[in-house]
Parts: structure tokens; C-alpha cells; sequence
């Protein structure tokens, strides 16, 4: 049987501690690093890369599975990824969840390829208004246990408003109790990215981690702007370990400077929540 981290499978009412999940971002059939506000299709000049990998996907996904790292995500920034896409889950079968352009139609094609489950944003919202239906359909498809949505969003004044298509596009969603408890009841798990902040390496967006925390009934990854080691307990106590995080930039094997890879699995190794 396939060993599952505790970390994944408790319910949120059961102590845990925040954990490091990993990523590989692919743009262009390559692992990088990009400032996500920047993402746009009618301005691609305007986008700022923070990091090109020479290794492939490939090799990241099996640096993860040396180290356990399971519940980690492969994001399809635009076209001609999914080679380099099929690579990593092919890595390490059942270890990575996949998104970026995933719909009804496709998802079980990239379950049999080797993804854990599958994330959704776009194919929920077509012409950025909500589909319940499309919720329903998709969930229906791949199994409720099988499905993650991604509600990563821009901030509006006080708000937090659900961002698609490369995060270019505000839909009519706001990420709110509300939305995360109609949500939860289709999805195993949400993934968050605080756009406006991602790929800056100037600090998470801590006012909203914080209403994850109080609002959130599944287990939950937010991204964005983490920058020390630090960070992670961090978003520990501003969640009540309900939110997990993920390093992008900031982290060495990405050419950052200020995380250290084997910190942060070190931190993963020796948290009691993350251990079977």
C-alpha cells in the first residue's frame, strides 16, 4: 500500500504543524521561477524570470521522491509543457499533483500519467463567472479525493479575488469562508498563490494566510513570496498549522540565496505531524 504522509491525510481538526510542499513551474517545457504578476499573454515581453533550471523536470521530481517531499505540485504555465510535465509525474508516480490547463476532459488522461490528483481554476470559471456545474462535472470525473482547486488570487482593497488564466484574468470568486466551504465540498485540498507577491521574495502575504487559517476545512498550500526558513513557522502560527507553504525563488535549488533546500526537508523530517 502507498504510504501517505500524515500530513495529508489528517483532518483539519487533529494537531499539525505547517510543512514545506515542493514545486517545479513550468514555462516553456522548462523548470522556472517567474515574478507571477508579470504572466501575460498580450504582453509576453513584459515578463520577468527570475530562474531557468538546466535540470528538467525530471530530476526534480525525483530529488522530491529521494526525500519524501509527496504533496507537491507541477503547475503548466501556457503551452508546450506536457512533455516535460509527463516527465516528472512518470519520476515519481503518485507523488505530484498536476495543473495548468486541466478540465473534465483531460484530467483522467493525467491521473494514468502518474499524477496523485489533478488542479483545477480555469475550467471552473468560463469567462471568469463561476460554473457550479463545471465544479460538480469535473468533481464527479475524478473523484472528490482525486481533485484540487487552485483559488490563487489578486488582492482588491480588502479583498481577496480568485485569479485565472495565468492569474491575468479576475473572476467573480472572492476567497472567503464562504467560498472555501462550498468549494471544500467537491476538492480534497485547495492550493493558494498570493499573486501579487509571488516570485518577489519580499515576504508572504501574512493578512491572508491568517484567514486561511480561521477559514480553511481541508488541508491547504499557499505560495508567494516566502523568503527565510523562517517563514514557514511563521505561517505555522498564523494558521494554526493549517496552511502549508511553499518556497519558489528564494530557495537555492531554484538559485535563491536565503532557504536552503535541506532545511527545509530537514524541518519536514523532524516535525511529529509530517511522520507516519
Amino acid at each position: 500500500m502507498k504510504r501517505v504522509p500524515i500530513s495529508l491525510s489528517l483532518t483539519m481538526s487533529t494537531p499539525r504543524h505547517s510543512v514545506f510542499r515542493p514545486c517545479i513551474d513550468l514555462h516553456d517545457g522548462k523548470v522556472k521561477q517567474i515574478v507571477g504578476g508579470t504572466l501575460s499573454d498580450t504582453a509576453p515581453e513584459g515578463l520577468k524570470t527570475n530562474f531557468v533550471a538546466r535540470q528538467s523536470a525530471g530530476e526534480f521530481a525525483r530529488m522530491y521522491k529521494e526525500h519524501n517531499l509527496e504533496g507537491g505540485h507541477v503547475i503548466k504555465l501556457g503551452p508546450g509543457n506536457d512533455d516535460a510535465a509527463k516527465e516528472a509525474l512518470a519520476a515519481w508516480p503518485g507523488g505530484l499533483q498536476i495543473g495548468g490547463g486541466i478540465n473534465e476532459t483531460n484530467a483522467k488522461e493525467w491521473l494514468d500519467a502518474g499524477a496523485s490528483k489533478v488542479i483545477v481554476t480555469s475550467s471552473l470559471f468560463p469567462n471568469a463567472k463561476f460554473s457550479l456545474e463545471k465544479l460538480k462535472t469535473i468533481s464527479s470525473a475524478v473523484g472528490k479525493e482525486r481533485l484540487v482547486i487552485d483559488l490563487s488570487c489578486r488582492r482588491r482593497g480588502s479583498k481577496w479575488l480568485v485569479a485565472m488564466n495565468k492569474w491575468q484574468d479576475i473572476t467573480d470568486i472572492e476567497v472567503c469562508k464562504e467560498s472555501l466551504d462550498l468549494f471544500s465540498e467537491y476538492c480534497s485540498e485547495f492550493l493558494i498563490h498570493a499573486a501579487d507577491v509571488e516570485g518577489l521574495c519580499k515576504g508572504i502575504d501574512e493578512a491572508l494566510v491568517q484567514k486561511l487559517g480561521e477559514w480553511v476545512r481541508i488541508p491547504t498550500t499557499y505560495a508567494g513570496g516566502a523568503k527565510a526558513i523562517d517563514d514557514l513557522n511563521l505561517v505555522d502560527k498564523l494558521s494554526g498549522g493549517r496552511v502549508d507553504l511553499t518556497y519558489g525563488s528564494s530557495l537555492d535549488i531554484f538559485g535563491g540565496t536565503k532557504v536552503k533546500f535541506e532545511e527545509l526537508v530537514e524541518r519536514n523530517a523532524r516535525d511529529p505531524s509530517n511522520r507516519t
